[in-house]
């Protein structure tokens, strides 16, 4: 079975060898493919000289995660791999993550996705366990910021979609619905992908028994304002794309109530230009959005219902503004 495991890197030399030795030591062993995106700090060298082992993809430019990993992604569906992991160069797996989530996806042939458990740096906390999708239009992951107890989470189970900092992927199912949106840049573009795969008939999944180590916003952090604007463009992107006529228009008072409380809280953030170059781009995207949206629902084989009964009802746990909105208009989850 041909595995490839895919980290997006830039300006990581301090991270990648954590990252690498854990990759280098899963079973079966992957191919693992460094994609650089233009880095200015020595971590390619550092890659070809302690790691010669690993396929180096030096890019002059940063393509953003989505189009980094796509680079990766294209070389791995070059060589015939059947399945391909993405992980964030800011992560560590723990020995057996690669196994657990091939076995699960092997189990389950209806999975294009399986994902584990991403926890925080020290291990004492949740990241993710899956990716969730409120009707509000905000994806949240699941569990974020909960103590990691092992009786939390535990089982093996379908979620609406999974993160891309350590997930595995069918490639069937990729090129079927495609790779990564580039016009994402970085965020929400692995919830993206997932909604796709939902609404083509795929199915994903979270295994417990896969587990990394994450030590979130090690990289996007660097940049003043990088996350408010995408957050904002992406947010609509995401929406927009892949939410199914009759829930579009079901839903569109919450998504549009949550956009201006997006908005509202990026200008308390003191980030107002970050807001106006989102809507800037918003606007100047919205014709290529509306064809993706048609190639996207005309894809669709999964019911409408199926889609429903995944989403959240509620607002992000965690949002106290947005919950006083909820509890304001009689919403409940």
């Amino acid at each position: 079975m041909k595995v490839a495991v895919v980290v997006p890197s830039w300006n990581g030399a301090g991270l990648l060898p954590a990252c690498l030795d854990s990759l280098l030591a899963q079973l079966p062993r992957p191919e693992i493919i460094v994609v650089d995106n233009g880095s200015t700090d020595g971590s390619p060298d550092l890659v070809e000289r302690e790691y010669p082992d690993v396929v180096l993809l030096r890019q002059a430019t940063n393509l953003g995660f989505a189009g980094g990993v796509n680079v990766g992604i294209h070389h791995a569906l070059a060589y015939d791999a059947r399945y391909i992991a993405l992980f964030n160069n800011d992560a560590v797996a723990q020995p057996g993550w690669l196994a657990a989530l091939l076995d699960e996806a092997e189990a389950h042939a209806e999975a294009g996705i399986v994902t584990g458990r991403l926890l925080s740096g020290d291990g004492t906390a949740i990241d993710s366990t899956g990716e969730c999708y409120s009707r509000w239009g905000y994806p949240f992951p699941r569990g974020r910021g909960e103590r990691n107890d092992a009786g939390r989470y535990a089982d093996a189970e379908e979620v609406f979609a999974a993160t891309g900092g350590a997930t595995v992927y069918r490639a069937t199912m990729l090129r079927e619905v495609g790779l990564f949106d580039e016009a994402y840049f970085a965020y929400y573009e692995d919830v993206d992908l997932s909604f796709r795969a939902q609404l083509a008939g795929w199915r994903v999944r979270y295994c417990p028994a896969a587990v990394a180590w994450h030590h979130q916003g090690a990289t996007s952090s660097r940049v003043q304002g990088f996350h408010r604007f995408h957050s904002v463009k992406n947010f609509v992107y995401l929406y927009t794309k892949n939410m199914p006529g009759p829930l579009w228009l079901r839903n569109l008072p919450r998504f549009l109530a949550g956009f201006a409380m997006m908005c509202a809280g990026t200008v308390r953030l003191g980030l107002p230009g970050s807001l106006a170059k989102a809507l800037g781009r918003i606007a100047l995207s919205m014709p290529r959005l509306l064809v993706e949206r048609r190639r996207v629902q005309a894809m669709r084989t999964a019911p409408i219902a199926d889609i429903e009964a995944q989403l959240y009802a509620g607002m992000p746990p965690g949002q106290v503004r947005f919950h006083a909105l909820q509890r304001a208009i009689g919403v409940r989850r």
